[in-house]
């Protein structure tokens, strides 16, 4: 029977958002009754891990799942797999859940939804197709690894992260991997086109074919995929992934009333609150603020996902706690490649009104006569008139993620090239140059205009 002085809470998807929102609400109320819903057979697992499984430098996708069922145990959450949340009644406060024929109303005092986000996929003639997949959970990664068994060449329609990934575990096999996007770089999200062009050529000298500024048309194949029509002409297949993006989860939220935001996202104010009283949102399937313009944005990755939890579980459970926004920091590494962004590129900052000015250099992670040094390639974007930074985009060989960190903490403090370029920074043979390609580029970006007085 439940505790009538007791909270209690109940967090509808159990993954990066709401795991990290249950155990945020445990350290905040140590007698809260805690429900984890999700319709997946699996505990919490990192989805972000999926392409290196895939790729064969994870050995399982069990290796992925995050807490063993003691973690639960531990910290008294209860956990419902293969559970649905159907409905939610926020005037009686009520969600009704469904797990298999089974349907039953639990109460809440406060609720999370983090329901994540859906593949995307475009309207492309054939989709229904055997051996066209996407890839967001572990089922569809075992479908992947199973199609892999047999198959000698791969088309991945999108050039995101997840394409780029894929392409990388493709090729880790010997699988012939092409990669279509519409647009005219890859990683259009993260790169500018000179920065996307030099990763590009990375992964052509792997191996991987890449079609820029190209759709896909059909997918061909008499009920098995055959191959693929692309900018006029057919690419032989016997994989497809469609990588096109996602889409949030928010069906639910809506039947609710509660309010969705411009980006498809479902609106939360600061403390991840939404438009109902007591109903909180986090993850994928929530929209955030950039940092920079201070506008909705969706920034469905993993490091922004736990940090909403966080926020999201602690004000459930009656704490205090506010989520600042987000300059969807990313990384990624494919073959021996890292490629890593933060704020806004040039092209997404013109587009939102800003004027830039950009520095680029190209240093080495090592002193050059110190063995191993690999190339690495820096980009900060800046504001011409205060010189603020707004951006920084890298490929390297090593050691992107904690200069893209680096250039995070800059753009959050408000920090101007000139500053930048004048960081004090450290030095050793075996670890970096002796200037930091960081400062350099800076320092290339405020020679281009004129430091105020």
């Amino acid at each position: 029977m439940r505790d009538a002085m007791s909270r209690r809470i109940i967090i509808i998807g159990a993954n990066a958002a709401g795991l990290e929102a249950a155990s945020a609400a445990r350290k905040t109320d140590r007698d809260a009754e805690i429900t984890l819903v999700t319709g997946e057979p699996h505990l919490a697992y990192s989805r972000c891990g999926l392409p290196y499984v895939l790729a064969g430098e994870i050995p399982s996708f069990q290796d992925l799942i995050v807490f063993p069922p003691s973690y639960y145990k531990m910290m008294r959450l209860e956990v419902r797999t293969e559970t649905h949340a159907v409905s939610i009644n926020p005037k009686e406060k009520k969600v009704e859940l469904k797990s298999g024929r089974e349907i039953e109303q639990e109460e809440y005092d406060s609720l999370i939804i983090s329901t994540g986000a859906s593949p995307f996929t475009p309207p492309i003639k054939g989709l229904e197709k055997r051996g066209v997949f996407t890839l967001r959970t572990i089922e569809d990664g075992m479908r992947i690894k199973e199609a892999m068994e047999n198959a000698k060449r791969a088309v991945i329609i999108g050039a995101g992260f997840i394409g780029i990934e894929m392409a990388h575990a493709f090729r880790e096999h010997g699988i012939e991997a092409t990669m279509v996007e519409l647009l005219p770089n890859i990683l259009p999200a993260a790169l500018d086109r000179d920065m996307a062009q030099a990763a590009q050529r990375v992964l052509e000298e792997r191996g991987v074919r890449v079609l820029t500024g190209t759709s896909v048309e059909e997918i061909l194949g008499e009920g098995k995929v055959e191959g693929v029509v692309a900018g006029g002409g057919r690419i032989e297949a016997d994989i497809v992934i469609v990588s096109t993006g996602a889409r949030p989860n928010t069906e639910l939220a809506r039947q609710a009333g509660v309010e969705i935001g411009p980006t498809r996202g479902i609106r939360v104010n600061p403390r991840m609150m939404t438009s109902i009283q007591d109903i909180y949102a986090a993850g994928d399937c929530a929209e955030s603020y950039s940092l920079l313009t201070g506008q909705p944005t969706l920034s469905q990755l993993g490091t922004t996902a736990v940090r909403m939890g966080r926020v999201a579980g602690i004000n459930a459970a009656g704490g205090y706690s506010t989520f600042p926004g987000v300059l969807s920091s990313a990384v990624t590494k494919a073959f021996d490649i890292e490629i890593g962004s933060t704020g806004l590129t040039e092209v997404q900052a013109q587009r939102l009104g800003f004027k830039t000015v950009s520095g680029v250099v190209t240093s080495k992670t090592r002193a050059r006569y110190y063995p191993g040094g690999k190339d690495i390639r820096v980009k900060v974007v800046a504001e011409p008139d205060s010189g603020r930074v707004i951006g920084c985009q890298i490929i390297g060989g090593e050691e992107v993620t904690q200069r893209i960190n680096a250039a995070s903490i800059a753009i959050q403090m408000g920090m101007t090239v000139w500053e930048l370029a004048k960081s004090d920074t450290c030095y050793a043979p075996p670890l970096n140059e002796t200037w930091e390609a960081l400062t350099l580029a800076s320092d290339n970006a405020a020679r281009r205009m004129k430091e105020p007085r």
